[in-house]
């Protein structure tokens, strides 16, 4: 399924995403036609929106358009809303914008999904506040963890201090409380539900050296919830932890939002 603007739509008016790849969106995990955190998802397009096109979005019309789109769908599947202009011209992105509003669904995962070994790679993304449409130094990384056997890869800054994964933000737990890194980061919707509902939690510095005396590590966005993380390069995590069992528990009862 995928509509823009609330209308099917055609080739030529995904060129510009294709081609030019400027814009962003937020994906969200719909379960019987609720989404836990959806006004954040809201607020963060809104933003992101103004960043990206100095633009005014309707909150309004992007559950409208939500809302349309998945009526027909049924049980649990991420929906992505995706924002950009298709008139954008490559050498004219400062031009007036005319944002519009790509909606599309995809199979959700069962949880909770199998645990991750990952990889680090010395990277930050392109403005980490903005959840853009510009994942090539990502899945670059991500491919590169693959071709090495970890599931995926994790950030870390010149001086080995750890940021977040590709796709997902990263926490861990020592014993006492979460910790989730205080680096330039996507504030992900369930990172910040987490951080809501989980009263032992706090920001901190988080580095390689570290990693051997955390009890548990684990990555976190909308469409895998809390997920495991067993391996980062040689340190090695449980697959199951206590601390693991409560954040999902936590999360999974957070009230989902009608669309």
């Amino acid at each position: 399924m995928a509509e823009l603007n609330g209308a099917p739509v055609g080739p030529d008016e995904l060129k510009a995403l294709a081609l030019i790849n400027y814009g962003h969106f937020t994906s969200m995990r719909m379960e019987n036609h609720r989404i836990r955190g959806f006004s954040h998802h809201i607020e963060r397009l809104v933003r992101d929106c103004q960043v990206l096109f100095r633009s005014e979005l309707d909150r309004d019309q992007v559950r409208a358009y939500v809302r349309q789109a998945t009526a027909d769908e049924e049980g649990s599947f991420v929906v992505r809303v995706t924002v950009f202009d298709p008139d954008l011209e490559l050498g004219r992105p400062g031009a007036p914008a005319g944002p519009k509003i790509l909606v599309t669904t995809r199979p959700a995962g069962t949880w909770p999904m199998a645990p991750l070994r990952v990889q680090t790679a010395q990277y930050m993304r392109d403005l980490p506040e903005v959840k853009h449409v510009g994942l090539f130094g990502a899945l670059w990384h991500r491919r590169s963890a693959q071709l090495d056997g970890f599931d995926d890869c994790v950030f870390v800054d010149a001086e080995a201090y750890l940021s977040e994964g590709a796709t997902w933000n990263i926490g861990f737990y020592d014993g006492e409380q979460v910790i989730w890194p205080n680096a330039e980061v996507l504030p992900g919707v369930t990172m910040r539900l987490l951080q809501q509902v989980h009263d032992a939690s706090a920001l901190g510095p988080v580095n390689i050296a570290d990693l051997p005396r955390m009890e548990a590590a684990f990555a976190t966005n909308t469409a895998i919830g809390v997920r495991a993380i067993t391996a980062i390069n040689e340190v090695e995590f449980p697959g199951e932890h206590p601390v693991l069992k409560t954040l999902r528990k936590e999360y999974e009862e957070i009230p989902a939002e009608a669309v």
